[in-house]
């Protein structure tokens, strides 16, 4: 076999792993950001002011926000039920020790403090959770893509062949989900009244560089010789064309239909596919092409996963622009998150209810033809990962309201009540924007330029791919390479966020 065809049979015919395996791991990132958060107010509490050189706050954000996630999916993957455990321990570690400290300086009782943090306001316009969710989805993603390619990574997070859940294969759901949480339908005003269709022209010029990117990665592809997976899209078709695809046809639906239906939109086209797939020879033609053993003749038969998998992420972007829409709902208080956070838990039961009933009923996960069961496991996954995002965010709040002055980047600021600011003639401090603005941050620099990010990736990913034979690479050798290459991508985002540089042009 020839290395191109090693490699193809290196990452085809897998199965996935479990749900319970996937779920642990999506609370992985949001331990991270805690424990990156405590470290800064322990800091601060310590020094009397936040981290403010640059140096060492990549490195800070690097060690803790990065590396951990890196080392999860190689060789500590064995004790990935044990990682969650030792981090949040960790994590308890240092609020125990911020509190012991501040409870001898200001002796306050705790039930007070429970009380002043439920009271807290919070800037209803800015949700860090989003930012550090897209955030989060666009490493993870790229971290996956070069170390699928390793031995170190278990084969188990791979993209399953037909069915199954892997770990990659909530990667492109996610990347769906994220997209249409900030999607134009989602942050318009809801007192503004735009032309039924404005959207829809936006959407058409803004997906042009995807369109673009998925030519420029088709020819690179096809002229190097490079190995890829055929049923994961198809021969000429990528995730580029689906993300560019979907836009354009959600601002369609959603230009006819009320967004704050998008859920019945999303529902209906959802059952409708699955229906199709289970009643007619959709299935087949999708699994097995048009001669029923896997012929790539004719367009539609050489992309038919990655054409017909748009009627699910379709569904699945929908059903975000509703998630987007309910997360924007003015909610100042902390009690009014918490009350969220409720309503998040029973939506992620349910839909695991749902799922479980799907499959039972129908057929297993499969991200191939995206069907119902998969689009049910991806929303349950995302508010699941979501959740965890809110419920760390509201932590370092707690923390914060503890330690006087602190400051935590790309985390909630604790406001003042709007009618103290009336009566002061104050307005209040807009969140995540003091934060960028006094202290450098690693997640705000990726948010700023996150096509480029993951298009550096991809790039990266290619080049360490051409130059060496990642399947016999040592784990010494694996984790340099991964380490190296996360560490690169995340400098030139460094970068440019600190000279306030944007490359977008569209």
């Amino acid at each position: 076999m020839s290395q191109k065809q090693l490699k193809e049979a290196f990452i085809s015919n897998l199965n996935g792993t479990s749900l319970l395996e996937i779920s642990v791991g999506l609370s992985l990132p949001p331990l991270c950001l805690l424990c990156r958060g405590l470290l800064l107010i322990l800091y601060y509490l310590h020094h009397g002011k936040p981290v403010s050189s640059r140096k060492y706050s990549l490195l800070l954000d690097f060690l803790v926000l990065v590396c951990p996630l890196v080392f999860s999916c190689t060789v500590l993957s064995p004790i990935i039920f044990f990682m969650p455990v030792i981090l949040a321990a960790f994590c308890a570690g240092i609020f125990s020790k911020i509190y012991s400290q501040t409870k001898r300086e200001s002796r306050v009782p705790f039930g007070q403090i429970v009380k002043e943090f439920q009271k807290a306001c919070l800037d209803p316009e800015c949700i860090p959770a989003i930012t550090v969710f897209r955030v989060y989805v666009n490493v993870l993603t790229s971290i996956s893509i070069l170390a699928v390619d390793f031995p170190q990574y278990p084969r188990r997070y791979a993209k399953a062949e037909t069915y199954g859940t892997g770990a990659m294969d909530l990667g492109v759901g996610a990347f769906i989900f994220g997209n249409a949480l900030v999607c134009p339908e989602v942050r318009q005003k809801p007192h503004r009244t735009q032309p039924r269709f404005s959207s829809l022209a936006k959407q058409v010029f803004s997906v042009w560089p995807l369109i673009v990117l998925g030519v420029g990665r088709l020819l690179t592809v096809k002229s190097l010789e490079y190995h890829e997976h055929t049923s994961e899209y198809g021969v000429h078709w990528n995730f580029f064309f689906t993300l560019a695809l979907v836009r354009l046809a959600a601002s369609l639906l959603l230009a006819i239909f009320p967004k704050h239906k998008a859920w019945l939109v999303a529902l209906a086209v959802a059952v409708l596919y699955q229906l199709l797939l289970s009643t007619t020879s959709l299935k087949m033609f999708i699994l097995h092409g048009s001669d029923g053993r896997g012929s790539r003749l004719g367009f539609l038969d050489a992309n038919r996963e990655g054409l017909f998998s748009l009627f699910g992420y379709l569904a699945i972007y929908l059903a975000s622009v509703q998630v987007g829409l309910w997360l924007l709902q003015r909610r100042s208080l902390v009690r009014g998150w918490l009350e969220a956070l409720r309503e998040l838990a029973l939506a992620v039961l349910l839909l695991w209810v749902l799922l479980q009933l799907c499959q039972a009923c129908t057929e297993p996960v499969s991200r191939r033809m995206a069907n119902l069961p998969f689009c049910i496991w991806v929303l349950a996954q995302c508010l699941l990962l979501l959740g965890f995002f809110v419920l760390t965010d509201l932590s370092l709040v707690f923390t914060k309201l503890l330690v006087k002055g602190s400051s935590v980047p790309c985390c909630w600021k604790v406001v003042q009540p709007p009618d103290s600011r009336k009566k002061q003639g104050m307005e209040g401090v807009p969140v995540g924007r003091q934060d960028k603005l006094s202290q450098p941050c690693l997640i705000s620099a990726i948010n700023k330029n996150q096509l480029l990010f993951f298009v550096l990736a991809n790039v990266m990913t290619g080049a360490v791919n051409i130059l060496i034979d990642t399947i016999h690479s040592k784990a010494a050798s694996t984790l340099c390479i991964l380490h190296l290459y996360m560490f690169l991508n995340c400098l030139i985002m460094y970068i440019l966020h600190a000279r306030n540089t944007v490359l977008k042009f569209w």
